[in-house]
């Protein structure tokens, strides 16, 4: 929550936000010294198989870096190189100096974290790992801050191309203040990758009480209904939906207090599409030449487009491609419109639910082109 923008601090609005952040900064900064300290598995839930070469940069991250990761799935986009990006919640580092191996010397990542254990530890490694990476000059940096109020740290409007987040937007008492503050510091056809954990329904307001279900990123998760609401209220480009799995709560008797709440680990795409994005159906061809995805590419749970075929597209995923770091990687070619209606009925029906993917995927097995590419191909 940005404080700055309460009109009277000791209110019940920001006395609560103000606790909410004082109760995870001591869950993770006192409480959790390393992953086995977790009660459930929220924070530690893969989203997807990991390629190769992202488990080649994750050995070269310091193990005590490492030990103290949260994240509830891994969030690489594609195209990497030479591009700016912000963690929001970056913990002790460990996806930031992933990243920054990815983005390459010409490339910059950022870290915030208001944990002051977390983000100490992340500054320790930076000359470690710029020495193991080859590079002469730090791409990285870290700051103790607040993702609901990036301002307050000197991030400035459009300075990033993406944005990513890994299971902690769900921490935040604020998740619409978070999610404005992204908006504002992307820059036009930037994206927001990121994973959390988001409910079938509504959190009853006692559960969000409970310090630990809180701390263990359960009781603030997201509607996954609210999550669409709140894009569209801020000016993202529809969510596109990637992965989702379920959560399990191994613990009887956080078990008991949840009831029957259901919880998933789902990873989204939001983009921030310029104001005069044209919008329209049509065929894109990939050209194949992102690295890592020479064959095909899977975009989000919907669509994965192989090298050198035609896929029909909804007017919301052309916009994308066309406005975003995606555009040099398509052939675009717009529905000729006598053509439009035919080729329209091959529309597929885009699932959105990410309870319906979850189930989806357990009634069928992933073919093995599921997993990600994720290549590094320079394309900011």
């Amino acid at each position: 929550m940005n404080m700055s923008q309460c009109s009277d601090p000791t209110s019940s609005c920001c006395s609560q936000g103000l606790q909410t952040h004082e109760d995870v900064k001591e869950y993770y900064g006192k409480y959790l010294k390393n992953s086995n300290d977790l009660k459930t598995n929220a924070c530690v839930t893969p989203s997807k198989p990991v390629p190769k070469f992202i488990r080649d940069a994750l050995t070269e991250v310091h193990e005590e870096v490492s030990s103290r990761y949260y994240g509830c799935g891994l969030v690489v986009p594609e195209c990497l190189e030479n591009c700016r990006i912000l963690d929001l919640g970056s913990g002790s580092g460990r996806d930031c100096y992933m990243l920054s191996k990815l983005v390459g010397p010409k490339g910059h990542v950022t870290g915030i974290d208001m944990t002051d254990e977390q983000v100490e530890i992340s500054k320790k490694y930076i000359d470690y790992h710029m020495k193991k990476f080859g590079y002469q000059e730090p791409n990285i940096n870290f700051v103790n801050g607040y993702i609901e109020d990036l301002k307050a740290v000197g991030i400035v409007d459009e300075s990033y191309d993406i944005i990513i987040s890994n299971c902690v937007i769900n921490l935040s008492p604020d998740k619409k203040a978070v999610l404005r503050e992204a908006y504002r510091v992307l820059k036009d056809g930037g994206e927001m990758y990121f994973s959390d954990v988001y409910s079938n329904k509504p959190v009853p307001d006692e559960l969000k009480q409970n310090k630990v279900l809180w701390g263990e990123c359960i009781s603030g998760a997201l509607s996954w209904k609210d999550l669409y609401l709140i894009a569209e209220e801020i000016g993202f480009s529809p969510p596109r939906l990637v992965t989702s799995s379920y959560i399990t709560v191994n613990n009887k008797e956080l078990e008991d207090i949840i009831g029957d709440l259901k919880f998933v680990s789902a990873t989204f795409r939001l983009f921030k599409l310029p104001q005069n994005s044209v919008k329209e159906k049509g065929m894109v061809i990939y050209n194949g030449e992102i690295t890592g995805c020479e064959n095909d590419i899977q975009f989000d749970a919907n669509f994965t487009f192989k090298e050198g075929e035609a896929t029909l597209v909804d007017e919301d995923l052309w916009s994308i491609l066309k406005s975003s770091r995606f555009s040099y990687e398509f052939l675009f070619k717009p529905l000729e419109k006598e053509k439009s209606s035919a080729q329209c009925c091959a529309e597929k029906q885009i699932i959105t639910d990410p309870f319906q993917l979850v189930e989806n995927q357990n009634k069928q097995p992933l073919p093995p082109s599921y997993s990600s590419c994720c290549g590094p191909k320079g394309c900011c």
